[in-house]
């Protein structure tokens, strides 16, 4: 018999997954499985359990929760030399990452796929010391999602973003920043920037271009200049909200390698989660280093 280790956030999203929990692992035992059922008890949890377990108790992780749950798992498995594919079922407020693979959105269609879905080798970000599944992002808004109240998340959802981030429009910060990628090297300040891999970045889709596949090697960069004046703000956030990337206020690059330096330390998010704050940053893309389960019929366009 299969063995696999289900990790779960009781409190992620509108606790839609503590109903559920009896038909999802009927679910996976019908796929042939002993299931091990760990909600997790603390931040880091979900990384500690999957960092510690040993190499022979199970063949597959599926974990259940926002983005934070997600980040914690792939970058408790980054850390191990035998790598289990992992399964996702998403139940945060936004869930780029699994939009951006075409995982299901209903709870127990997300289940079939963690257990019945193929194996796709993703790319992962190695961020300094660290580890991030899809977004490495400074600046503008990028602390609204671990500031929002999870309470407040789960009753509004994409609206708690929103009038968090609007409280601070007016009062944007901004940082000197040089940027270093493929031997060209960038000097500028910026109020905000964004290494990626997905399709959407906080619900907006195609905010980091079009051409985005997830086995390639290469980050979509994002980087924007600071305004001059209040109007050169608004043409920004307007540009932002038609998802026009192109503009003068910006810089946009694919890249498998990127540093990031400055005089002042920055405070960074990693997959919506707080990152530290660093005055030096390398980013690199981890080709093909993670196996996470989808649906067999978006297997092709997830390639390169």
């Amino acid at each position: 018999m299969k063995r696999l280790l289900f990790i779960y956030n009781p409190h992620a999203g509108k606790e839609l997954l503590k109903p559920k929990i009896s038909d999802i692992v009927d679910i996976f035992v019908k796929a042939g499985y002993e299931v091990t059922i760990y909600p997790t008890q603390s931040y880091r949890d979900a990384y500690r359990k999957v960092k510690e377990y040993d190499s022979k108790e199970y063949e597959l992780v599926v974990c259940s929760g926002g983005d934070g749950t997600i980040d914690e798992v792939v970058s408790g498995m980054m850390t191990r030399k035998d790598r289990d594919p992992v399964g996702y079922i998403p139940t945060g407020t936004t869930n780029d990452f699994a939009n951006s693979l075409h995982i299901p959105k209903g709870l127990l269609k997300a289940a079939d796929n963690a257990v019945n879905g193929v194996v796709f080798p993703c790319d992962i970000g190695r961020f300094n010391q660290d580890t991030f599944v899809y977004i490495a992002a400074f600046g503008l808004f990028t602390d609204v999602s671990y500031e929002t109240d999870q309470a407040m998340k789960n009753v509004l959802g994409h609206l708690a973003y929103i009038l968090e981030g609007a409280k601070r429009i007016f009062n944007v910060p901004s940082y000197r920043i040089k940027v270093c990628h493929g031997g060209e090297e960038i000097e500028d300040e910026f109020i905000y920037g964004m290494v990626t891999n997905s399709r959407s970045v906080g619900g907006f889709r195609s905010m980091v271009g079009k051409q985005v596949v997830f086995d390639d090697g290469l980050f979509e960069v994002t980087l924007i200049k600071k305004p001059k004046n209040p109007l050169e703000l608004q043409e920004i956030i307007a540009a932002l909200l038609i998802e026009q990337i192109d503009t003068k206020y910006m810089y946009t690059f694919k890249t498998g390698y990127i540093t990031f330096e400055s005089l002042e330390e920055i405070p960074w998010t990693l997959d919506g989660e707080f990152g530290g704050e660093h005055d030096y940053v390398e980013i690199e893309n981890l080709r093909q280093q993670l196996g996470i389960m989808v649906p067999a019929e978006h297997i092709e366009e997830l390639k390169e």
